[in-house]
């Protein structure tokens, strides 16, 4: 064991000469310990978070999604559907329409989306998971599955007959005002026979049709689509599929991955989790200098112990060292136990439901190794950046002075 090292254990164990000297560094350890465990916490929490934002849209969206380069539709020939078939790392995938209509439901009316969608579509997408209340799509085209939201709203629930139908309108393509209204849009009367439930958001958005009551109510030909939905096999390179896709389609397609199409979403989390991140850091720091203030107490204390040490062929270095390993084990040591406090505290609120957002969701949380290379890097660095700013205070005047 070195020198340095061995008198900075020494110092760190033993008490100093009076309370005002220990009660400084209690708060210094305490400072350290909380700093640590804050930080842990708060990234175990905003984890978790994440991971209950994103999990609606792992449901919903799929691996790959198809767009056209330009207008809203585009042909999906019947030697394109062959290929994609046969296409390596592509499991199944479900062709889309979706396009803005009113709804009027009795008395009621909304705006919304709908989104027809093939028979393969349980198939890419984990429908039985959003699904509430009532029944999937079947074969009859006049059936469609409303968001939670657009059920409230317009006070409909699940039909089994056609006694209360859902009509939706959407105005027919064509240029100048109509002389009729009632030419200028086309209608189709449904039954809604299930209830979906995703997030907030999608929730007001859609309705889900079969893809052939929205090509007869869009007056679209039976090759035309506004995306394509694809669910990737697990073994799959998501780079070389998308690179085969657009040989498939000439380059006349956009393709976005899950991440691309929740971008804003994912901006949004990793910007509040750098926040959180930089204003927890930045209270660390300031409980983290109350180190270089103990330190600096602990030097003047032992101001003796130092001219000592000196007379006996230590120099400056190594006494300055003797310090800077001081403060740096307390940071250690604070740190693991920091990080010991706040796994346990993750645990409890994972076990126990501590901290309850609603009366039945706890707040969601998750423990990860980056979590604890993070703040293990983070509070160490800033304590031996103190420690060293502290340790750098002794120079030759302090051990010649009378």
């Amino acid at each position: 064991m070195s020198f340095s090292l061995y008198i900075a254990k020494r110092y760190l164990f033993s008490p100093g000469s009076s309370n005002a000297i220990n009660i400084i560094a209690g708060i210094a350890a305490a400072g350290v310990v909380i700093g640590a465990m804050s930080l842990f916490v708060v990234l175990s929490g905003f984890a978790g978070l994440k991971d209950f934002s994103l999990k609606f849209s792992n449901y919903f969206d799929p691996d790959l999604k198809i767009f056209p380069t330009e207008g809203k539709t585009f042909t999906f020939t019947p030697a394109q559907k062959e290929k994609l078939q046969e296409l390596d790392g592509v499991a199944e995938f479900s062709e889309i329409i979706e396009e803005r209509v009113f709804l009027e439901y009795k008395d009621k009316q909304k705006t919304a989306y709908i989104k027809g969608v093939d028979a393969n579509y349980p198939k890419v997408i984990y429908t039985d998971s959003i699904l509430v209340y009532g029944d999937w799509l079947s074969n009859n085209d006049f059936h469609v599955v409303a968001g939670n939201a657009i059920s409230r709203e317009l006070s409909m629930g699940v039909e089994q007959t056609y006694v209360s139908l859902l009509n939706i309108y959407v105005p027919r393509p064509g240029k100048g005002i109509p002389s009729n209204i009632n030419k200028a849009f086309s209608k189709e009367s449904v039954v809604n026979v299930g209830i979906y439930n995703i997030n907030e958001e999608l929730n007001h958005k859609y309705i889900f049709s079969s893809i052939h009551l929205t090509r007869k109510l869009l007056k679209l030909p039976k090759d035309a689509v506004t995306n394509i939905e694809l669910k990737l096999a697990p073994d799959a390179d998501e780079a070389d599929v998308s690179k085969k896709l657009q040989q498939i389609f000439d380059n006349n397609i956009i393709i976005k991955n899950r991440v691309q199409l929740n971008d804003t979403l994912y901006k949004m989390l990793n910007t509040e989790n750098l926040v959180s991140y930089l204003v927890i850091t930045l209270i660390a720091i300031i409980a983290l200098f109350n180190v270089a203030g103990a330190i600096i107490m602990m030097i003047i204390d032992k101001k003796e112990n130092i001219r000592t040490l000196y007379s006996l062929g230590a120099n400056l270095n190594k006494i300055r060292r003797v310090f800077l390993l001081q403060g740096s084990l307390m940071t250690l040591l604070g740190t693991i136990f920091g990080l010991a406090l706040g796994l346990t505290l993750i645990l409890l609120q994972q076990h126990y439901n501590l901290l309850m957002i609603t009366s039945t969701l706890a707040y969601p949380t998750r423990i990860t190794a980056w979590s604890f290379i993070i703040v293990f890097l983070t509070i160490t660095t800033i304590g031996f950046v103190a420690s060293l700013l502290a340790s750098s205070r002794i120079g030759e005047s302090l051990i010649t002075e009378k």
